[in-house]
């Protein structure tokens, strides 16, 4: 069949879900490709057509997909359109997320054709508590080329859209992480709750170091960061990407949760994607 163009549509505050997206499409070798970026502000989305493979990237935030992505996904329709959703995680588990956006994409008209799980760096990820550092890394973006590819044949075998089997993504195989680790994880999460350890709620900023340039401003994608008035971050709007620290140009913003030495310490073993065509 003829799929003449992909849409790549795409939340990706730390780059992350945009960077396992943009392989993907790469692998296709499908050249009409266009992007529509909700990171920062919802875009209009018409109605992709049938012709057009679109191809969603989204990272998971406690086991779902962030919720400001799906407020910004809102808009978008097809009717029997071919999709492909991507959840991205950092190393712990993307647990229901990846069927909350296949059901998401089915509602609004779209056939499943394929489905994916990659790693990205944990939000929470510092260089003395590494999560998921670096990832997704040149072993991930090669396998979501791969995965590309393994789509493309997949459309070229299939006579019309019709002829595109949908997947189920609760099928996709789970690399199945130790059972200790997760368990003192669950444990210490609850104990971590009830206690009166401190638990930020938005980044910290070093005076010191931070100078009023506006560029955390510019990149929060909730608008929890006002131009000039830097040192301040809403914690209404906050979703805790760390966009803002891990792209700061000065160095002078830090998200020092607990949570991340939990993470650390019980999220070592590096997972693997995971796919369905």
């Amino acid at each position: 069949m003829n799929i003449s163009q992909i849409r790549l549509i795409t939340f990706s505050p730390t780059s992350t879900s945009r960077k396992v997206g943009e392989a993907i499409a790469v692998g296709t070798a499908i050249p009409t490709f266009e992007i529509t970026e909700l990171t920062l502000g919802g875009s209009p989305m018409p109605e992709i057509s049938a012709d057009t493979l679109t191809i969603v990237t989204v990272p998971v935030y406690a086991g779902h997909v962030a919720p400001l992505a799906m407020q910004r996904l809102a808009e978008l329709r097809s009717k029997g359109g071919a999709a492909v959703p991507v959840v991205v995680y950092g190393n712990r588990d993307y647990e229901k997320a990846l069927i909350e956006l296949g059901d998401f994409l089915t509602e609004r008209g779209f056939r499943l054709i394929a489905a994916a799980t990659f790693i990205g760096e944990h939000s929470y990820s510092t260089a003395d508590k590494p999560i998921a550092a670096g990832r997704p890394d040149a072993s991930d973006l090669a396998r979501a080329r791969s995965f590309g590819e393994e789509i493309r044949k997949k459309i070229d075998a299939a006579d019309s859209i019709d002829g595109l089997d949908s997947v189920n993504v609760a099928r996709i195989p789970r690399q199945r992480q130790p059972l200790i680790p997760q368990l003192r994880f669950v444990y210490n999460v609850i104990k971590l709750s009830r206690s009166t350890v401190a638990k930020p709620r938005t980044p910290e900023v070093d005076l010191q170091l931070c100078t009023n340039c506006g560029y955390c401003a510019t990149i929060c994608p909730s608008g929890a960061i006002a131009k000039g008035n830097e040192c301040n971050t809403d914690s209404s709007k906050c979703i805790r990407c760390c966009a803002c620290v891990k792209q700061c140009p000065h160095n002078a913003r830090t998200f020092n949760t607990p949570f991340a030495a939990l993470l650390f310490n019980c999220f070592k073993q590096r997972r693997e994607p995971g796919f369905s065509t």
